[in-house]
């Protein structure tokens, strides 16, 4: 089975963020997209997130309808931060019937030489790359890619937690159980 591993914070999950799951599970040659939550990202500050396991939750409840789409929670049973490589590696042996590949935006495609063993990672699997406005695509270290017009949204998760503080509604902009679980238990509030 070929599956599409999409890494993210998640912090919190959004409909953008399905939008884009979505559109690679049924627009791609991806059998399944794995949501990857990732406990602690090694460039972004981790005193900013939920719980992870909170984070796991609210990804669970935007995916559980969906067969293609799943919550994944790798990473929490791996060494911190979570390095890309490090959790395929990990699930090459785990999960050797799959065939694994990385879903990621033109943004991050431009970081790409920064990740720890980069050139391992790009001659070792596909990259699915969906465009994001003012990131041109570029081919680093000549990956395997395969670049994709996804629906965005101009939709951020710094932006809802700000609404969230300020006491507005996020609805529309999460999945109405996300919305729903946040309110319950006061999430970013």
């Amino acid at each position: 089975m070929k599956i599409g591993l999409y890494f993210g914070s998640f912090n919190p999950v959004h409909i953008g963020h399905c939008i884009i799951a979505s559109h690679f599970a049924q627009n791609t040659g991806l059998d399944r997209v794995w949501m990857v939550v990732s406990p602690q990202n090694p460039f972004k500050e981790s005193g900013s997130l939920l719980n992870e396991y909170h984070r796991l939750h609210l990804v669970k409840l935007a995916t559980e309808e969906e067969t293609q789409i799943k919550a994944c929670d790798i990473e929490f049973h791996l060494p911190r931060p979570s390095y890309t490589i490090d959790t395929l590696t990990y699930l090459k042996e785990k999960h050797p019937e799959h065939e694994f590949s990385i879903i990621l935006g033109s943004d991050g495609l431009q970081n790409l030489h920064k990740w720890k063993n980069a050139s391992v990672l790009v001659k070792e699997h596909t990259l699915y790359v969906y465009k994001r406005p003012g990131f041109e695509i570029i081919t680093p270290l000549a990956a395997r890619m395969e670049v994709s017009d996804a629906p965005l949204l101009e939709i951020s998760s710094t932006h809802i937690r700000n609404m969230i503080k300020q006491g507005k509604s996020v609805r529309y902009l999460v999945p109405d159980k996300v919305r729903e679980e946040i309110e319950l238990y006061h999430y970013y509030s």
